[in-house]
């Protein structure tokens, strides 16, 4: 028996193929995203559907389809995507929208991120429990598969890759910027895909291109660039090359991290005030979107620019929900998701790609002396215990520290001098995620071990 509480998210559904995640799970997923969306009242005649680079996406895109269509929606299937690529067919198209990707999962994950008309998110609190349910009704049952004659609704094939890049092109001018040498790692993943589309012709871009060949095996290293190791390859080239940065694009493409000159990470929280700033001289005054684990430069750069920063729980789902709600112009999380209202609120790491590539290119000074103004703080990254119990952890958290604590996502202890703490329970699994920032690598290094020993004694 399939039990679909195994893979069906708080945001997505992700699961290994086949065992957990095969076509019949896909096409009664497909049937019942289309009853969801109409029991809900939304849109739900035609669907834009695409897939990423892995084996298994042909057939489980074709089984959703195959159940969006017995209950009488249309299909566009756009084929190879990256996830930014389907947002941008789900905001241009005005449709709801289902690619199937597990971003930088393994080889043997498969999965799908499903939003409605405008690439509005579906989650757990916005549909996505009611599919789960309706589709393990459907799967209890053992309901036969679809057959030809039941496919009533009709099945468009073609590519939306040249309209996605100049799209993105309209937004971001790259014209009149000065040469620039950059290497991107594309992890093999749809990177591969989209990268020669916007940045390859036309623009003063030499581009230096590592591991584009598409292959969901992910020979050459996991596709996440947030594990440090993932970026060592990208960084030894930069150096090798003297290249004015390095790009790495996560298995789907919707995330993108940036190297400096040097070959050194620059941190998505520097890259979120960037980019912040960018977006403020265009509309001052403008709202800009922040998670709770992001840097403090985050909206200490906002407010210094006249901006309005705003806070959030960590998750594209609140992000959104807040965007939508403030009429934000941005927002950025640490994870190297980067949302922007001009492109339906949805985040797409290319067009914060092109933004860095914009501000260095208008510049002589190189990456790295760019990023030093708005690098204040030191900041641990998340580590993730194992825990046994993760309430009462927090709870003996909260009472060994002398600290203001709140509490918008798991908790935050904020401390005299500066420094913060936030430990947040996952969803899925027995762990705690730890972040500390504080003025000075000694100061946070000596809190993030206080704050160990507690959690994992």
């Amino acid at each position: 028996m399939i039990d679909l509480s195994r893979i069906v998210k708080a945001y997505d559904v992700r699961g290994t193929v086949p065992d957990q995640l095969d076509e019949p799970v896909a096409e009664a997923l497909g049937r019942a995203f289309v009853q969801t969306l109409r029991a809900r009242g939304e849109f739900a005649d035609k669907i834009v559907i695409a897939h990423d680079m892995r084996a298994s996406g042909p057939a489980l895109a074709s089984a959703f389809a195959a159940g969006a269509r017995a209950e009488g929606a249309d299909i566009i299937d756009a084929g190879l995507g990256s996830t930014d690529l389907l947002y941008y067919a789900s905001g241009a198209l005005d449709l709801p929208g289902a690619m199937f990707t597990a971003s930088h999962n393994p080889a043997q994950y498969n999965g799908i991120k499903l939003c409605k008309q405008g690439a509005k998110p579906v989650g757990q609190d916005t549909g996505l429990t009611e599919i789960r349910e309706r589709a393990q009704r459907m799967l209890d049952a053992g309901a036969p598969r679809v057959s030809e004659a039941e496919l009533k609704g009709g099945l468009e094939r073609y590519s939306l890759l040249e309209r996605y890049a100049t799209h993105l092109l309209k937004l971001v001018d790259l014209s009149a910027i000065r040469p620039l040498t950059v290497v991107v790692d594309a992890g093999n993943g749809m990177g591969g895909y989209t990268v020669p589309a916007v940045l390859g012709s036309g623009l003063p871009l030499t581009i230096i291109p590592m591991y584009f060949e598409l292959d969901g095996t992910f020979p050459n290293h996991e596709a996440n660039p947030l594990e440090p190791k993932n970026l060592v390859d990208l960084q030894a080239r930069v150096r090798e090359t003297g290249a004015d940065l390095g790009l790495a694009f996560d298995g789907d493409a919707d995330r993108c991290f940036v190297v400096d000159e040097r070959g050194e990470a620059v941190s998505p929280s520097v890259i979120t005030a960037m980019v912040a700033v960018r977006e403020l001289a265009k509309e001052p005054g403008a709202t800009i979107i922040h998670n709770l684990i992001t840097s403090r430069v985050v909206p200490e750069i906002v407010e210094e620019h006249g901006g309005v920063p705003v806070r959030t729980r960590v998750g594209h789902s609140f992000i959104k929900a807040e965007m939508a709600r403030t009429g934000a112009v941005f927002g950025g999380e640490h994870s190297a998701h980067y949302y922007f209202r001009d492109f339906w609120g949805a985040d797409t790491g290319m067009l914060a790609a092109l933004h860095t590539l914009a501000l260095l290119g208008g510049q002589a000074a190189p990456l790295s002396t760019l990023a030093k103004d708005y690098e204040r703080y030191a900041a641990s990254g998340e580590i993730n215990s194992t825990v046994a119990d993760q309430a009462a952890k927090m709870a003996e958290i909260e009472q060994a520290f002398d600290a203001e604590v709140d509490r918008l996502d798991g908790i935050t202890l904020s401390f005299h001098d500066g420094s913060w703490a936030n430990v947040r329970p996952s969803n899925t699994e027995p762990l705690l995620r730890l972040n500390v920032e504080a003025p000075t690598a000694e100061r946070m290094a000596a809190l993030r071990d206080e704050m160990l020993a507690v959690i994992r004694r």
